[in-house]
């Protein structure tokens, strides 16, 4: 016969309920509800009658004031459900039972008896050790003290108001933000999607990040800290005198890397690059962590070198007195081909200048050079060079202040240009005829060549290309409207470059049985391919950071526009405003670019224009997280 009567106190699923009938079956009340169940199913706390459920306390109790008493008292006994009632609470009714009950399953101060059954069928109860009550009660609280600071410091940064000593705790959310890690527990607590972009505005919003802070270099892995390592003498070279040549480095204002420089001797054209393959040498430190590094990365608000600094004032041309180099002499015929191709080590004089101030003397300092570059030029238009003449800026930040100059066309840029790249075709002619092997680079031809005039169709064929790529092979670089083509103007900031005048300097000194040469063989094939795979790698992500860093500051350049304007109460409402050439249309969107900014953001579709018209637009939002600015046109 069953143990349960009506209007018994059970225990079921965690839960109290109440004996209604007893059958085949047992039908128990749980408040509001009705269910059936087994004998087994259920624990009989006390035999009843029980009131309603509702009259009953049925959270967990706090403890009563005999339960030291008990727990000494039953430090070697165990007891039922209804003694230890009696012993808590002076009594064995259904609130005492229920409480008793849930001061057991709790398992803080009782546990059941490993026999745990009397004579009679019930449950025996004794109480666990003073000492593992009192460890599990430290457990508890602290475990409760961290639940309730978890509990306050998501309800501070729902509301916006963090303090100093949450900082802690939102690195998880930085990580997030610069791509460190997938989740984040405070995003997630609070409702907010587990996005970089997500996480991004939440700690401008909570001024963690102030505005300016640009997570972009982070999230694509880019080494923050400039290179330290100890800078070795340069290996002794035999040199050509080439002080009698006239060399101009010339480039930006505030250029610090001057590795590059030209001459003219009669009809032929010098470049000049910096020596760095004397000091920093295959597998050697620097060699390694430039590898690792891939390039310099230009960020608006800083330079992140690919070597040690020292290494530019040492060897960049003009910075010394007399400078050491790996010169490029050729003639370049009329009709812009290379001749009479030679390459030595020199030493010279080189005098820095500026473009701006370059291209006042263009009709007579450098008239000679810009006869013998326009043929050059002229030869890659010829060969269906890709000529590409769409809006590029110069954005600088300088104490917070940001700048955005579009770059000028022309002029004596081309005439660098120009000499950059025919030594480039040059070197590579020079290493496939003496099978030095090189990284070459090369651009696969599109499906159909163009010759776009407006802006609209540079646009549109620019998306006709494929990047250009890097390999140990010479190839056509269809851009560049050159047959073979390797860069190596640039050894202090790219690693590739490096490589080729590493490999020209292994070349040269075993030609002319420098002694030097044989501590640094060139490189086989294998070890180009690995070299060119890793500098890639490091390469592409260096780009990435400076594209996306320099939509960061244009996006931060638009709000302090904004700023700025209205501190000064302007009649335009504070926005930027300017010019935009409608580039491309399709069924919902109006492409545009900005040349002022070198921006290309969609409208919405703009009928009754044509490509090339040229709009006024005014910056309607900014979303510094999206690298989105929200335009439209006004007028």
């Amino acid at each position: 016969m069953s143990e349960f009567k009506k209007g018994a106190l059970v225990y079921y699923k965690s839960k109290a309920a109440i004996v209604d009938t007893v059958g085949e079956k047992i039908d128990i009340s749980i408040l509001k509800a009705t269910k059936k169940v087994r004998d087994k199913d259920i624990k009989l706390l006390h035999p009843g009658p029980t009131g309603n459920l509702s009259s009953l306390d049925l959270e967990l109790p706090d403890p009563p004031q005999t339960l030291n008493e008990t727990l000494e008292l039953l430090e070697d006994e165990a007891v039922s459900l209804s003694e230890l009632s009696d012993l808590l609470y002076g009594e064995f009714s259904p609130q005492s039972a229920w409480s008793s009950w849930m001061l057991v399953t709790d398992g803080l101060y009782f546990e059941l008896a490993d026999d745990n059954a009397s004579a009679a069928g019930e449950d025996l109860i004794k109480a666990r050790a003073l000492d593992d009550i009192a460890a599990d009660r430290e457990k508890r609280e602290s475990k409760l003290e961290q639940q309730q600071a978890w509990d306050s410091l998501i309800e501070r940064v729902s509301k916006g108001c963090i303090e100093e000593a949450d900082y802690p705790q939102l690195v998880e959310v930085e990580q997030l933000a610069c791509g460190e890690r997938e989740n984040s527990r405070i995003l997630k607590a609070v409702g907010i999607q587990e996005t970089k972009e997500a996480a991004h505005a939440l700690l401008l919003k909570l001024g963690y990040w102030p505005d300016e802070y640009n997570p972009w270099p982070r999230r694509m892995g880019v080494n923050m800290s400039n290179p330290e390592s100890r800078i070795p003498e340069a290996v002794e070279t035999s040199r050509r005198d080439l002080q009698h040549l006239q060399a101009w480095a010339i480039d930006d204002v505030g250029n610090q890397d001057p590795d590059d420089a030209i001459s003219i001797e009669g009809k032929r054209l010098w470049v000049h690059i910096a020596d760095v393959s004397s000091i920093v040498t295959p597998d050697s430190e620097l060699d390694i962590e430039a590898r690792a590094r891939g390039t310099n990365v230009y960020l608006p608000d800083q330079t992140i070198h690919m070597l040690p600094q020292g290494i530019t004032e040492q060897l960049g041309l003009g910075l010394q007195e007399q400078s050491n180099a790996l010169s490029i002499g050729f003639d370049i015929a009329e009709n812009g081909e290379l001749e009479d191709i030679e390459l030595c080590f020199s030493s010279l004089n080189v005098t820095r200048t500026t473009y701006d101030d370059a291209d006042k003397e263009l009709d007579s300092t450098f008239a000679e050079l810009k006869s013998l570059t326009d043929r050059f030029h002229q030869r890659r238009i010829n060969n269906n060079a890709a000529m590409l003449d769409l809006p590029e800026v110069n954005i600088k930040v300088d104490n917070g202040d940001i700048s955005i100059r579009p770059y000028s066309r022309g002029g004596s840029r081309q005439i660098v240009t120009e000499a950059m790249l025919a030594a480039g075709e040059a070197v590579a002619l020079f290493a496939h005829q003496n099978n030095i092997p090189i990284p070459y680079a090369y651009q696969p031809e599109p499906e159909e060549i163009q010759h776009p005039q407006k802006m609209s169709e540079h646009y549109a064929y620019r998306r006709r290309f494929k990047a250009s790529r890097h390999t140990t092979e010479p190839a056509a670089h269809f851009g560049l409207g050159l047959p073979i083509y390797t860069r190596v103007t640039s050894p202090i900031r790219r690693y590739l470059d490096l490589i080729v005048h590493q490999q020209l300097r292994a070349f040269l000194t075993q030609s002319s049985q420098d002694p030097q040469s044989a501590q640094h063989p060139l490189l086989g094939h294998e070890e180009l391919v690995e070299r060119i795979g890793l500098a890639d790698e490091a390469s592409f992500a260096a780009r990435k950071a400076e594209r996306h860093s320099n939509q960061h500051w244009t996006m931060l350049y638009l709000n302090q526009y904004k700023q700025k304007q209205d501190n000064s109460n302007d009649n335009n409402e504070g926005h930027w405003q300017g010019e935009a050439v409608v580039v491309m249309q399709d069924e919902r969107k109006t492409t545009v670019i900005l040349p002022d900014l070198a921006l290309e953001p969609k409208l919405q579709r703009q009928d009754n224009t044509e490509l090339d018209q040229s709009l006024t637009v005014q910056v309607q939002s900014v979303n510094i997280p999206e690298l989105q600015a929200f335009f439209r046109v006004v007028n």
